[in-house]
């Protein structure tokens, strides 16, 4: 694909436990060609779940996989579908290949958005390659433990965006497709987690239930548990300066660990 350079577009990490976290938001590079098209503002990829992959990366000694991808959601958004069906109907939302900002402003100058035939070049190159990688990784997790749980890390600026929410977006939001994607039990054994803190707020299922990778590969009664915890900014980084805080995430991480060990309890 001409605007693409030939790179890895995501990175897997294999690890022994029954347990993947998926980041498909993390990515932030838009080659030049590609930023030549879009506006000023989108060039910088505002709207990356920033820094989750150092956030969470204290999973590796919990000994769980994790998969981060190279490139930015405005690149492909791994976490719709490949027909690109609407996660929310009849709310905002952005697409497969978003053509708006979280703001709902336009992401390419006018007359620059990418035609169909470029959005099936990037389904082949870059959303193709990380969803095959994690079906096999489910699968061989899976196949080791009998059961596996896909812990999908995501994070958004938690007010000012009136376009997708109003008001201001609660600490930590938990979706599980409204229980669908993953067994009753786990979902206690989260929920009873962060019910026992008293530092953040949380909902389950509220703006966000959980995105495509969560709905499409929850399958409790096939031993792959999924859930979605949509993390707002605030409570590891400055929302403004898009600059990681390690006061802010050394709080947090230690809620994260705990959650991430309920998910792994038998």
């Amino acid at each position: 694909m001409s605007d693409l350079p030939d790179v890895d577009v995501f990175t897997l990490h294999r690890g022994s436990a029954p347990l993947l976290l998926s980041l498909p938001h993390d990515g932030s590079l838009i080659p030049e060609s590609l930023q030549a098209r879009m506006t000023p503002q989108a060039r910088v990829a505002p709207d990356t779940d920033w820094h989750v992959s150092r956030l969470y990366d204290f999973a590796r000694d919990l000994g769980a996989s994790i998969l981060v991808p190279t490139y930015s959601r405005y690149v492909i958004d791994l976490n719709r579908g490949e027909t690109d069906t609407s996660l929310y109907p009849g709310q905002n939302t952005t697409g497969l290949v978003p053509l708006v900002r979280f703001t709902g402003e336009p992401i390419y100058l006018p007359g620059r958005e990418p035609d169909a035939d470029e959005v099936a070049s990037r389904i082949d190159t870059c959303w193709r390659p990380y969803h095959v990688a994690l079906r096999g990784e489910l699968d061989r997790l899976r196949a080791m433990h009998g059961r596996v749980a896909l812990w999908e890390g995501h994070s958004i600026r938690g007010s000012g965006l009136p376009f997708l929410f109003e008001g201001r977006l609660p600490d930590l939001n938990l979706g599980t497709a409204n229980g669908a994607s993953c067994s009753p039990v786990l979902q206690a054994r989260i929920e009873t987690v962060l019910a026992g803190q008293g530092e953040y707020d949380w909902v389950a299922n509220g703006r966000f239930k959980g995105g495509h990778i969560t709905r499409h590969y929850g399958a409790p009664a096939d031993g792959i548990d999924a859930v979605q915890l949509e993390l707002s900014q605030r409570t590891y980084m400055d929302e403004d300066s898009l600059d990681y805080d390690e006061a802010r995430a050394a709080r947090l991480q230690p809620l994260l660990r705990a959650l991430l060990q309920a998910t792994l309890a038998p």
